[in-house]
């Protein structure tokens, strides 16, 4: 994607939706055999910080809430700290991931859905307690089932029936913490792999004020190749090259069935390909903005989510996240990475944003 040129009007511009950057990139993928360790806290709020574009700059991050960044089981006391922490960088905290992965799943045993619901439980708490504090203006909080495509396929009805059932538990949890939930659209979660997959579950759940969509280029792209699915699920002509007007009309497809759904969004770049790396099973390939292979154009595709279909703005988002997952580290410790993803994000704010 080329870097936009109008970026330094940016902030006079637009300053909706808020502009935050993911601290999940320092963990997902990393750690275990050959992969990179993890980066701490601390020096991804640092990084963050110190990205700047003509005199405009991140407003906010949002967080993992997995060591070791930040434990599930943070007391009263820690959670203040992590709020002066973020606070002193000049952020505000937006999304929390809730850790639902580990001896949990919303399509497992009673005891698999008693953990991950336990850990959703836990990050509404968080959710709501960094809400209280004054440093969390909006933002959800984020689920995925947990589960492998693989086990889902076994019995795709009963299982999505499963997921539904837990994820409804689990809206009753953020009702109870005036907070909601959005489920990240990944090809490797079971119930969640595709984008009628994804349709059927939110559908199934039925919570449609509390359990939403989260919805990331990266991996909304491999929702129109159809992979992981069937021949119904992709929406690109079966011997598609990246024609720009197959691509748009397959994003356009996409977008319709569900934005309405949507309550977060992650602003991406993807190469088509899937990547695993350390625990973190295959996935949609992040790139970073500039990166030859992208297959997005960024602001351009951003629009759809953006936007409602006559043009209109849907104002949904108080803030967009940049997710750049499983990046090596010798990448992410470059200033220029940040900056230019920070540029790409008030490209986006530019074409889509608005003044308050």
């Amino acid at each position: 994607m080329k870097k936009s040129s109008k970026s330094s009007k940016a902030s006079a511009k637009n300053n909706f939706p808020k502009l935050h950057n993911a601290m999940w990139p320092g963990l997902v993928g990393k750690g275990g055999p050959g992969a990179d360790p993890a980066i701490d806290l601390d020096t991804m709020l640092d990084l963050t910080a110190k990205a700047e574009v003509n005199g405009v700059k991140f407003d906010g991050v949002d967080i993992f809430l997995y060591e070791p960044h930040v434990n599930i089981d943070i007391t009263d006391d820690g959670i203040q700290a992590l709020a002066d922490k973020v606070v002193a960088k000049g952020f505000v905290v937006g999304s929390v991931v809730a850790p639902v992965w580990f001896d949990g799943s919303a399509m497992g045993n009673d005891s698999q859905r008693a953990n991950w619901l336990s850990a959703v439980r836990k990050a509404c708490r968080i959710a709501k307690k960094l809400r209280d504090l004054g440093v969390r203006p909006n933002g959800v909080v984020r689920i995925d089932s947990a589960a492998s495509t693989s086990d889902w396929l076994k019995d795709p009805l009963a299982n999505t029936k499963r997921i539904a059932q837990t994820f409804r538990e689990a809206a009753d949890v953020a009702d109870d913490h005036g907070e909601k939930l959005a489920a990240e659209g990944e090809i490797c979660w079971g119930g969640m792999h595709t984008w009628r997959a994804m349709v059927d579950t939110l559908e199934e759940t039925g919570r449609p004020t509390t359990v939403g969509f989260q919805a990331d280029m990266a991996h909304t792209l491999l929702y129109t190749l159809g992979y992981n699915g069937g021949p119904e699920d992709r929406l690109v002509p079966a011997k598609f090259k990246w024609e720009p007007k197959a691509l748009d009309a397959a994003i356009a497809k996409l977008t319709a069935v569900l934005r309405d759904w949507t309550f977060d969004f992650h602003v991406a770049q993807n190469d088509a390909t899937v990547k695993g790396s350390g625990s973190h099973d295959k996935t949609g390939r992040h790139c970073v903005v500039n990166d030859p292979n992208g297959k997005l154009d960024i602001s351009k595709h951003a629009r759809h989510w953006l936007r409602n279909e006559d043009g209109t703005l849907t104002r949904k988002f108080r803030h967009i996240c940049w997710d750049g997952c499983m990046f090596p580290n010798e990448v992410m410790m470059k200033p220029e990475t940040w900056n230019n993803i920070l540029a790409s994000m008030i490209a986006v704010r530019d074409q889509h944003g608005w003044r308050e």
